[in-house]
This record gives C-alpha cells, structure tokens and sequence, in this order.
C-alpha cells in the first residue's frame, strides 16, 4: 500500500484530516468542528481558500461504505442546486457569443409551453421569478422512474397556468433551471452535460467534474448519499429527480472548485460584465440569510452563496470575495445542512471581524 494510501485510511478511520501531499503540514482543517463526519459513517470534504490559497483541504469520514473508501479532496459530491450557478454561467457564456439573449421570451425556445409562459424570459428564469409551476408539484406522487430535463418540460407543457405573474415575485424554482439546461442545448447545438465539459470543465481543468448521466458519463471517485434510518446508514443516493441536470445533476469536488472559485475573479471564463450579472441582487427573497438573488447566487451583506440539497447530500459554497475567502462543505449524507458550519469554520479564519453581516 502507498504511503498516501495509508494516510488516508487512518484519517477516515481516525477522524482525522485526509490532505496527503506536500503541503499536508500547512492544512489547517477544522477538525473540532468535523467531529460529528469523521469516522465509519458518510463524511464530508472542506475547503477554505484564501487569495486563491488552500488553508484547508480536508476529507473526513467515508465516501462509499459498502467498500471503505475514505473522503478526500478529490472525491466527487453530487452537488444538487449548488449546480445552478454552472448552469447560470453556462446561459451567461451563449449570451455573451450572441447566440442568446438575457431577455429572450422563453417560448422563443422552448415554444411548446402553454400561453401562460409567453411573458417569461430567461432573465426570469434566472432570478426565480418567472412564476412557472414547480415540476415536483405536478409530478405522479407514486414516481419511481427518474425524470430528466426534457421530462420537465412535457410536465410544464400541462400547466397553462403560474403562481403568479412573471417579474412580480419572487418563488424558488427548480423547473426555471431545468429548461435552461434544455435552452442552453438549443442555443449551443450541443446537449448541456457535453456544453458544460467543453466550456467550463475543461478550460478550467476542472477533470474529475461531470453532469452526471447514467449509462452515459460516470463519476470518478465518487461519493454514495446515504441518510440514517433507525439508528443505521441507508444508502439513499437517487431519486426520482436526480437525472435533472440543469437544478442539480452536477458532480464536483473541493479542489475543482478550488480552480471553479478562481475563475470568478478574473476573466478567463466570464467577462467582468457577466460576473457582475451573476452577483448582483436582482430581486428581493423572502428567505433567511438572503437579501436577494443574482444569477444561481443567493446574496447576504458581502457574501455570495449557495447550498445543495438533495437525497444523501447536503452541500453549500460561501464566498467573501472582498476578503479573497472562500469555504466549502460537501456531504453524503441527508442532515445536517452544512451553512451554519462553513460560517463558523469561516470564523477560525477571520477572528478579528465577522464573516457574515
């Protein structure tokens, strides 16, 4: 057995920080506040940059437990909705080569919807308020096929109806982001996993990233969802909609989206005027701890952030991008949700002032 190996057997088994390399020793994981995913059961990756740095690059507890195999920084999560700001980017990519605008109607695009649809654009897909109906609302209570972005669309095609009018509200929607993945095939004559590879992963060497498609791509050291039933790990990792891609299908790691998170401050994948877009608040929430909503972005005081919620994982991304800092928490398993703890692991890092206004 390597080495590297062994270190990260004991780190699963001990509780310990999985960071092998040389620069092991320079890791400050937070482990008194990863406690509870160390171990035998579903674990956790975490990551803290500063200045593009890693301060912390750590794996805790198991990525598969049927087989033993350790979390580490290169363990890929399914994300869930933390995919939105990829699909977001991937929108803001196709306006910016002209191939779309931001104010196009949606049925320029998608024009079997009903008329109900017609004053929707994408900007009010983006920004969750194009009032569409939830596609989970609507679909059979006994679902146990998994349905995939088209499928959403033929739901929405039934709905000649919304919660309210586009642009006056403001209502989280999942059904928004699936058919931005459909119009993100349709403006690119590619279909959205193989868009996604081509435009973000692999300019950013993003490698192990993938939107995941069964019996079409695979994922590399990938991590199983589980949820604790009666007192026991049952691994729980699909559900009926985890084949959408465009609200959550994504598969990442923390140090892809270490190379992710650079690319957010400079230009090498989006121009300055689409980071702006993106991180601007373009409507008020109603939700806690979010002031408002840029593009696949929730926004609070200086933070951008987002978590992903799904069967068997529970994720989340903060940024303070006026400090340079960014954390990071995956998960396989169902609770808790991990953005109290990326604020108090934010905190270690940050002892002189809050992290969060």
């Amino acid at each position: 057995m390597r080495p590297s190996s062994l270190l990260l057997l004991l780190a699963a088994a001990l509780g310990g920080c999985a960071s092998p390399g040389p620069d092991a020793s320079s890791m400050q994981c937070p482990d008194a506040l990863m406690r509870d995913y160390a171990g035998d059961g579903p674990g956790a990756a975490v990551l803290v940059l500063r200045d593009g740095a890693p301060l912390a690059r750590c794996g805790y507890g198991l990525a598969d437990l049927e087989t033993r195999t350790p979390v580490t920084p290169q363990t890929n999560f399914r994300l869930a909705s933390v995919t939105k700001q990829f699909t977001a980017a991937a929108i803001l990519l196709l306006a910016e080569d002209g191939k779309l605008g931001l104010d196009d109607p949606l049925r320029k695009w998608l024009p079997s919807l009903p008329a109900a649809a017609d004053a929707i654009t994408l900007r009010h897909l983006l920004t969750h308020t194009s009032g569409l109906i939830d596609y989970e609302d609507v679909m059979a209570p006994d679902a146990r096929e998994q349905v995939h972005d088209s499928d959403v669309l033929r739901l929405l095609e039934t709905q000649d109806r919304l919660y309210f009018a586009p642009g006056t509200g403001y209502r989280y929607s999942n059904s928004g982001y699936a058919l931005l993945a459909l119009i993100v095939g349709k403006a690119s004559g590619q279909d959205f996993a193989a868009f996604l590879r081509a435009r973000i992963f692999r300019p950013l060497g993003m490698d192990g990233s993938v939107a995941y498609e069964q019996g079409i791509s695979s994922v590399a050291r990938r991590a199983y969802g589980y949820t604790l039933t009666d007192g026991a790990w049952q691994r729980t990792d699909q559900s009926s909609t985890s084949a959408v891609l465009g609200d959550g299908g994504i598969y990442s790691s923390i140090d892809d989206l270490a190379k992710w998170d650079a690319a957010l401050y400079d230009d090498r994948l989006l121009s300055a005027a689409s980071r702006r877009l993106a991180f601007t608040a373009h409507t008020r929430t109603d939700e806690p701890d979010v002031d408002g909503y840029g593009y696949g972005w929730r926004i609070h005081g200086e933070t951008l952030w987002h978590s992903g919620e799904t069967v068997g994982f529970r994720n989340v991304i903060v940024r303070w991008p006026q400090r340079h800092l960014t954390v990071v928490v995956l998960t396989n398993r169902n609770d808790p949700e991990p953005y109290r703890l990326a604020l108090r692991i934010a905190a270690r890092y940050l002892p002189s002032s809050p992290p969060h206004s």
